[in-house]
């Protein structure tokens, strides 16, 4: 992962926040749930880790990054509230449009690695993936989901309240100023997070009615931009579908993909999830767990 021969660049260190504690029971943000499923408390969430990346992809990439850019990380081991983390990035090559990222905790854990790139998204860690599905007969909670399902087309309209408020309460890891004021663009931009919940949020929705009842975390995230930033103050339309449903020994997992065009149906912005459902939280395993 650390190349010996290139250049890293550090992030500083930042006690991330679960934000998310307040779902109550039955989410793995949850203290109790989470502790029922073998975690030592309520986890952060994967897209609160990915906003402690845009500082560190600036100096890598400047700010085309957040117009053609690319994240895409696999999440490693689970973080709790205000546990200290902190980003790493290799330099960048000549000529090279990608580079390896990476976060730790201050104790030198991995809790996420992927990489980072500008222009061909094609190469990113989440998607060269192999997204063959398995048997659907072998699923029990995801069994209804299948490969190329519709999770709808939808228009929404970027309100900047949440992230705002998140921005003034410095909840935000690492932010830029860009989230609250002004930017080169003109409103501010959307910080990962809130790409991740109008791309994600919606057609989430449509979603869990293919999902049995389950504890669900992230597995994998992908944010790239296209004819970016994504702005906040403005009305964009979705169109999301399902690539791919699978298994591993302790989760079922279900990949889905969702675009967003502005009012010239360009795409502005893409996000890639890999969405897990515990096993040992469903009913329908009561007899294996």
């Amino acid at each position: 992962m650390k190349e010996a021969n290139t250049e890293v660049i550090t992030g500083p260190l930042w006690a991330a926040r679960n934000w998310s504690a307040d779902e109550g029971a039955g989410s793995i943000h949850d203290d109790a749930t989470a502790a029922e499923l073998g975690f030592r408390g309520g986890t952060v969430a994967g897209d609160v880790h990915m906003n402690q990346f845009p500082p560190v992809l600036i100096k890598v990439f400047g700010n085309e990054w957040f117009e053609r850019g690319n994240l895409s990380l696999n999440f490693k081991n689970p973080t709790i509230d205000q546990e200290k983390v902190r980003v790493f990035a290799q330099q960048r090559n000549a000529g090279a449009d990608a580079v390896n990222v990476w976060m730790e905790r201050d104790d030198g854990l991995l809790v996420a690695k992927g990489t980072a790139s500008v222009g061909d998204h094609s190469l990113s860690e989440l998607r060269h993936r192999d997204y063959r599905a398995c048997d659907p007969s072998e699923l029990r909670i995801l069994n209804r989901a299948t490969p190329g399902l519709s999770l709808g087309e939808h228009h929404i309209h970027t309100s900047p309240t949440r992230q705002f408020q998140r921005f003034d309460t410095n909840v935000i890891s690492d932010p830029l100023a860009w989230y609250r004021y002004d930017s080169p663009w003109g409103e501010p931009v959307a910080a990962p997070c809130t790409v991740i919940e109008f791309l994600w949020g919606v057609p989430m929705a449509v979603l869990a009615n293919y999902v049995g009842d389950s504890v669900g975390l992230f597995g994998a995230i992908e944010v790239g931009f296209n004819n970016g930033p994504l702005l906040m103050n403005r009305d964009y339309r979705l169109v999301s579908k399902v690539l791919c449903v699978g298994q591993s020994p302790q989760t079922e997992f279900i990949w889905y993909e969702t675009e967003a065009f502005n009012a010239d149906n360009e795409c502005v912005a893409t996000m890639l999830m890999q969405s897990r459902a515990m096993k040992a939280s469903s009913p329908e395993y009561a007899d294996v767990f």
